[in-house]
C-alpha cells in the first residue's frame, strides 16, 4: 500500500510539472511541439540518471527509486521508460531487439493514433445519425457537449 502511495504522489506532482513546463515552453512556438520534446528528452535523461545511479552506484534505495522513476518521471512521461529500455537493449548488445522495439513502438503508436481517429469519427457520425433519427438535433448535442 505504501508503494502505491509513493507512485501516486509522484505521479500527481510530475503530471502537474509536465503540464506547466510543456505549456510554458510551448507558448513561444506554434508549429513544432517543442514543449513535448523538452519534456520527453529531459525525462529520458532523468530516468537514465536515476536508474544508473540506483543500479550501478547503489545511490537510491528501492522505495526512493520507485518514487522517483515510476511516480515522478512516470507521471512526467512514459517516453523516458521507452528510451531507457531501448538504450539498455543497446547497452546489452541486443541491437536487433532495440531496433525492433524502436520501430514497433513508433509505428504501432502512430497506427494507434490513426485508429483512434477512425473510431472517434465513426462513433461521432453514428451517434449524430442515431440522434437525428430520434428527432434530436446534432446542434443541440454539440451545444450540450461544450457546456459540460
Amino acid at each position: 500500500m505504501y508503494t502505491f502511495l509513493l507512485v501516486g504522489i509522484g505521479g500527481f506532482i510530475d503530471s502537474i510539472l509536465r503540464y506547466t513546463l510543456s505549456g510554458w515552453i510551448q507558448n513561444n512556438f506554434v508549429n513544432f511541439p517543442v514543449g513535448t520534446l523538452v519534456v520527453n528528452v529531459s525525462s529520458s535523461f532523468l530516468l537514465g540518471l536515476i536508474m544508473y545511479l540506483s543500479e550501478y552506484q547503489g545511490f537510491f534505495g528501492e522505495e526512493t527509486r520507485i518514487f522517483l522513476t515510476i511516480g515522478l518521471i512516470g507521471g512526467y512521461t512514459t517516453l523516458s521508460t521507452f528510451s531507457y529500455k531501448s538504450f539498455r537493449l543497446l547497452d546489452d548488445s541486443k541491437l536487433t531487439l532495440m531496433v525492433i522495439n524502436l520501430m514497433a513502438t513508433v509505428l504501432f503508436s502512430m497506427f494507434a493514433v490513426y485508429l483512434r481517429k477512425i473510431v472517434a469519427l465513426n462513433f461521432g457520425t453514428y451517434m449524430l445519425r442515431e440522434l437525428d433519427e430520434k428527432g434530436i438535433s446534432g446542434y443541440i448535442i454539440v451545444n450540450i457537449h461544450w457546456r459540460i
